[in-house]
Order: C-alpha cells, then structure tokens, then sequence
C-alpha cells in the first residue's frame, strides 16, 4: 500500500517572463532546467524541492502559478 504525498501532486505553472541574455550563468541554467527556452514560453512543473530551488533562483525572471 502506497500513500499518496499530498506535496508531490503540486504542479507549477512556470511563464519565461524576462530574458535570461546577459545573466548569471547560473541563473540561466535553472531557466533551462526548468525547460523553459523562449520568452513567454509556459512549462508545467513537479513542485518537487529540486524544481523549487530553481524557480527561488530565478524568480525574478519567471512568473509562477501554483495549479
């Protein structure tokens, strides 16, 4: 019997909203990781902690939406 972790169900809704040209090599590199390539593009992630760290590094350049 498994059961189910109310935390691993989250999905996140992540918008590119500012380019990541001209940043931190870090900082685009958690944009990439998150699967986002293109300005506005929209990608829907696992809130796993992992992919939370990566959305608080960046997040001045993403705009986030819990689903």
């Amino acid at each position: 019997m498994t059961t189910a972790n109310p935390a691993a169900a989250r999905q996140l809704r992540v918008t590119l909203v500012k380019s990541p040209f001209g940043r931190l090599q870090m900082h685009r590199a958690c944009v990439r990781g998150l699967g986002l390539s293109r300005m506005h593009q929209t990608v829907q992630v696992a809130a796993t902690p992992e992919n939370l760290g990566m959305v608080r590094k960046a997040a001045f350049m993403l705009k986030v939406e819990e689903v």
